[in-house]
């Protein structure tokens, strides 16, 4: 993977600004950091370019779209051989909403939602099926308090505490 570039505090602030509303208008930005549109546009232009800015998304509330459950499992594959192939699987799987290689005691942790038990059971089964998975652990969640993946983009000068 190649290295990003330092962002300067220009490119930190306009992260910082579009992180927290993708819907803000560049007047509103170029306002904010004193920049001029133009300037705003082609600072975004360059963020999306260097893969620095990934996308634009709306954040859905899942309790009215009937996903009722969030649950992590932890998951056991039995070797790097099949690492590969169980990410490819969970990349087709719409219930996954995150999918990590970890340490410790298991080599992946999923993050996913569904509508209810019954279907939480049917996708652990899925889970199961697939080769070199050796066991599922799984951690219901109860209530969310905090679920952002908002970084703590700022300027140097806001930097020191």
């Amino acid at each position: 993977m190649a290295t990003l570039p330092e962002l300067k505090d220009t490119d930190k602030h306009i992260c910082a600004l579009l992180q927290t509303n993708a819907r803000l208008a560049l007047s509103s930005v170029a306002e904010t950091v004193g920049l001029s549109v133009p300037a705003v546009s082609d600072h975004v232009r360059k963020l999306e370019e260097q893969g620095i800015i990934l996308g634009y998304h709306a954040k859905l509330n899942p309790e009215p779209l009937g996903f009722d459950i969030t649950a992590f499992i932890f998951v056991d594959v039995d070797s790097s051989l099949h690492y590969s192939s169980f990410i490819e699987i969970c990349k087709t799987i719409p219930e996954v909403l995150e999918c990590h290689a970890t340490t410790g005691n298991s080599s992946h942790l999923l993050k996913i939602r569904t509508k209810n038990t019954r279907s939480l059971e049917k996708l652990l089964s899925v889970f199961q099926q697939i080769e070199g998975v050796q066991r599922t652990t799984t951690n219901l969640v109860l209530s969310t308090h905090i679920e952002t993946f908002s970084l703590a983009v700022q300027p140097a000068e806001k930097d020191k505490i």
